[in-house]
């Protein structure tokens, strides 16, 4: 696996060499986008109007416009100039209660991975804020972004997640004012989530739709049309009650409890 961003942690005087590494990898079918009329895959070059060619990466910097059709220009070595060693580290600013950061914030995560020889110190910050239930709260510049990211300890190392800023949260959409629930319809919300309470497996879970889609894809290959997968019926039932109770039972039946 490639290292996505190599960095250090640093807090107070202690400096720990890391990377950063995906904790994901994308499985899902992709396609490609064809001509509808002859097949042929549509290719996207980058053009320059005035010289009316292609560009190739190494003819391409950054540009930033000022004015209309007015730009500075930035080499890679100009960006890395403007860094400060702080930018060039993933700072913890202070540490907080792992419950203080709403989940809404979190955005990616990676692995932090410590280089040779800073393996213990790496080890000792993961399990002195497990103990507290703490977590780091961190900034690093990773290309040209400043990102704000959360350390957290978890049972085999380091994540850092990498957070949305306050200004990028947007406020939900439509106010939604609060019902009123009854007491036996809490109470029955309660039983149909005790029903339902199962200890969390991910290995369990898998993207079904992509082996649908790629069945359809080898139904095609091979010539056949698609059918419908959605069989199910619809659920008539409107009453709330009545719908968590039959819930339960159907929980209830399935685990072989009723």
């Amino acid at each position: 696996m490639a290292v996505a961003h190599k960095s250090a942690i640093s807090v107070g005087l202690l400096y720990i060499p890391v990377g950063l590494y995906k904790t994901t990898k994308d499985i899902s079918v992709s396609f490609n986008q064809l001509c509808k009329d002859t097949h042929e895959r549509v290719k996207y070059q980058k053009i320059c109007p005035s010289c009316n060619k292609e560009v190739s990466s190494d003819g391409i910097i950054k540009g930033y416009e000022y004015e209309k059709g007015k730009y500075v220009t930035f080499t890679e070595d100009e960006l890395e100039k403007i860094k400060t060693k702080k930018d060039k580290t993933i700072h913890i600013e202070h540490f907080a209660k792992m419950s203080d950061v709403d989940e809404i914030y979190y955005e990616k995560n990676y692995y932090v991975v410590p280089e040779p020889g800073a393996e213990k110190a790496c080890e000792l910050l993961r399990q002195a804020m497990l103990s507290q239930k703490k977590v780091g709260i961190a900034k690093t510049v990773i290309g040209t972004t400043e990102n704000l990211m959360v350390l957290y300890p978890a049972k085999d190392g380091i994540i850092a997640k990498t957070l949305f800023y306050q200004s990028e949260i947007q406020a939900v959409p439509v106010a939604v004012a609060k019902a009123e629930a009854s007491q036996p319809e809490v109470e029955m919300a309660i039983t149909m989530i005790d029903s339902m309470t199962a200890t969390f497996d991910p290995s369990i879970y898998h993207d079904e739709y992509q082996e649908r889609l790629r069945q359809a894809i080898e139904s095609k290959i091979a010539g056949k049309e698609i059918v419908s997968a959605d069989t199910e019926k619809q659920n008539n039932i409107i009453d709330l009650m009545e719908a968590m109770k039959k819930t339960v039972e159907m929980t209830r039946s399935n685990k072989g409890l009723a």
